[in-house]
């Protein structure tokens, strides 16, 4: 680490000479390219010599692609031709900008096209301008960058620590283009840990990729990982990413490395897929947090609509300001299936992805979360300890998503909850101002393996995060408070008393609806019979009497009783309805009537009435689920799954508080008169 310092702070301080002449948002288009240039110039000093001398034997020949010869002379997957060097360009102050421009374009293609994503052009004739190029290029001469002096895990490193640093000063975004090594290591940990005994198999290739690959600081650790664990085992790494800055200097390091530089692509993960038919053993990414899709929303919608789960996003599309989701499901079409070996993802998210998007006939991120878990896909969500990242100090978590869960995962979800678990840093680097430690690291990677409950595990059922969401209906009244009917006799919903209940999926509905929303609403008498049907009714009129009748339009009766057009009742207005029967035709019912009207049926009728068991008593629901507007809905939330509850303070020790309070301010104030 001391090198790592020691050269980061002696190529910031170069940063000085630039000061006047460039704005401090524009130091990093001078300081960047020329790192990664002079990084590459170390490593190719040795071979220099051969590589011009072979270049000379192979120019009169008939060869037209040299860099293949070339690379191998210089023993990496690049090399330069151009007669000069650091050392040569600062030989020579009169014409450093003529012989910069030489140097670089006598690097190979790969290596060339690196440097210009840099745009670096303009600023050798801007600081040529300033008489500054001489000096600064000097800077740069006079520091060793070679992988002996800085590994590529230290270089990673100080590139960060460069970004974070040019960011902070010009108040964008620091921290933007990479995550924290100690965050990393915890996921590549994980990623990795179920397969350790086959992946110290000799010969063993694996590959990962990474859709927001940075300055491949993840890539780089997950290698590094495998190498320590077996060095004849070999990681093929994969990735894309949209800033220019970051996609050279990732694939700087894939040259240097001998991997394959052109495995990293530059563009936009999400509109512009540019590995869309590859498939990959391990997949890694922490994409931006919050980040606006609508630029290319029309074709990630066409992709939804029209391919489904044939293309990306057939789970659903979450809300155009947030698309950490896209993100996601850009990943998860790149796992192997579970027949070939399937595939394994750790993914950094903040909170918003466990909970937002309400349940809904549109797919949203609910449905997302519902198409993740029923398929059984999630194996764990690690919640993070608070600041540390370099650029939010926000919650953030670890999703762990496999289509080859281990046996005793299978069908289960496990929560780990880590916020614990951190130290305070010495010195604060933007929002970051804790760490995991290494111990840190080992305990949760610990936790996560053992796959036990525990204070900081819980394990659930893939079905306990889902839930009901159900529209309650109460009936609409009228004016003198009766209950208005819908044309086939049933409760008309009132809208303006609809509400809503997430019912969870591993609780009954209905047992749900008598326990926490039906004890809270008046009832509603039994629905009474509807025209076309046919029926026995009995009315008890004014003078105790009971009247029977039949009918197949109960209401159109019910108002020729109240009209007095019916002798019997007439006489005995006003009536109370107390019972009725339905039955399927006129015989049954007229059958039921007789029977009312005999010794028996009066008795049994008497009977009913004081024991309370007609019709008139029975009482319905007063709420009912509208089940055509109901939908499943996902959510996972941690806070209640983790909650510890802290008894309030006793009056008496806050009082004793306040009272040491006002002695010691009383004190103070005697000092001061």
């Amino acid at each position: 680490m001391k090198n790592i310092k020691e050269s980061a702070n002696f190529i910031w301080s170069i940063a000085d000479l630039l000061r006047g002449d460039y704005k401090q948002s524009d130091y990093g288009k001078v300081i960047l390219p020329l790192t990664v240039l002079r990084r590459l110039d170390c490593i190719l000093e040795k071979s220099k010599a051969d590589v011009l001398q072979k270049f000379e034997q192979l120019k009169t020949t008939n060869i037209e692609n040299l860099d293949p010869i070339l690379n191998k002379t210089a023993g990496y997957n690049f090399h330069n031709r151009s007669p000069f060097d650091f050392n040569k360009l600062i030989a020579d102050p009169n014409n450093i900008a003529a012989n910069l421009r030489n140097y670089i374009n006598g690097f190979s293609e790969d290596a060339r096209e690196i440097i210009e994503q840099f745009e670096f052009e303009n600023q050798i004739n801007k600081m040529d301008d300033n008489n500054l190029l001489f000096m600064v290029v000097k800077r740069f001469q006079e520091t060793d960058l070679h992988p002996d002096h800085i590994s590529s895990m230290e270089m990673g490193y100080m590139f960060e620590e460069l970004i974070r640093k040019f960011a902070e000063i010009s108040n964008e975004t620091a921290g933007e283009h990479f995550t924290p090594r100690e965050v990393i290591k915890l996921m590549v940990n994980i990623l990795f840990l179920n397969d350790r005994e086959m992946l110290t198999k000799k010969g063993i290739t694996k590959t990962i990729f990474d859709c927001c690959a940075g300055t491949g600081g993840m890539l780089s650790v997950a290698e590094e990982y495998l190498h320590e664990l077996n060095p004849d085992a070999r990681l093929e790494v994969f990735g894309q990413e949209l800033n220019p800055e970051s996609y050279a200097i990732c694939k700087s390091d894939l040259l240097i490395k001998g991997q394959n530089a052109s495995n990293i692509k530059k563009g936009n993960s999400i509109s512009e897929d540019q590995l869309s038919h590859e498939k990959f053993d391990y997949l890694i990414t922490n994409p931006p947090f919050g980040v606006k899709w609508e630029k290319f929303a029309k074709k990630v919608k066409e992709e939804h609509e029209q391919r489904g789960h044939g293309g990306r996003f057939g789970a659903g599309l979450p809300s155009v300001s947030d698309g950490s989701f896209l993100f996601l499901l850009h990943l998860m079409s790149k796992m192997k299936p579970a027949d070939q070996g399937g595939s394994r993802l750790a993914i950094v998210f903040n909170g918003s992805p466990l909970f937002s998007g309400s349940p809904s006939k549109t797919k949203n991120e609910s449905s997302i979360r519902q198409w993740i878990i029923e398929n059984d896909l999630l194996e764990a969500v690690i919640a993070l300890p608070n600041q540390l990242f370099y650029n939010t100090g926000i919650s953030t978590y670890i999703w762990v998503i496999s289509n080859h869960k281990p046996t005793n995962r299978k069908g289960k979800v496990q929560l780990i909850n880590s916020v614990d678990f951190f130290k305070k840093m010495s010195k604060s680097l933007g929002d970051k101002r804790n760490e995991l430690s290494d111990n840190h690291i080992a305990e949760i990677t610990k936790i996560y393996g053992e796959f036990v409950e525990a204070t900081h595990s819980k394990i659930f059922e893939n079905k306990a995060f889902g839930y009901a969401k159900v529209t309650v209906e109460r009936p609409e009244r009228n004016d003198k408070g009766q209950i208005v009917l819908d044309r086939k006799g049933n409760p008309k919903p009132d809208s303006a008393l609809r509400d809503t209940e997430n019912i969870p999926l591993l609780m009954d509905v209905q047992e749900y609806m008598e326990k926490e929303v039906l004890p809270h609403v008046p009832d509603l008498p039994a629905q009474k019979p509807i025209s076309g049907e046919y029926c026995v009714y009995v009315l008890k009129c004014k003078d105790g009497t009971f009247y029977k009748g039949q009918t197949s339009d109960f209401t159109r009766r019910m108002k020729e009783h109240e009209n007095g057009e019916v002798s019997w009742t007439s006489k005995n207005l006003p009536f109370e309805v107390i019972h009725w029967e339905i039955f399927k035709t006129r015989e049954e019912a007229v059958k039921r009537e007789d029977y009312l009207k005999s010794g028996r049926g009066r008795e049994w009728l008497q009977k009913s009435y004081e024991n309370k068991t007609l019709k008139v008593f029975e009482r319905q629901a007063g709420a009912w689920i509208d089940e055509t507007k109901t939908n499943v809905g996902y959510e996972i939330n941690f806070t209640k799954y983790f909650y510890q509850y802290k008894p309030l303070r006793s009056l008496d020790d806050i009082r004793a508080d306040i009272m040491a309070l006002e002695q010691e301010t009383d004190g103070l104030l005697k000092e001061i008169i």
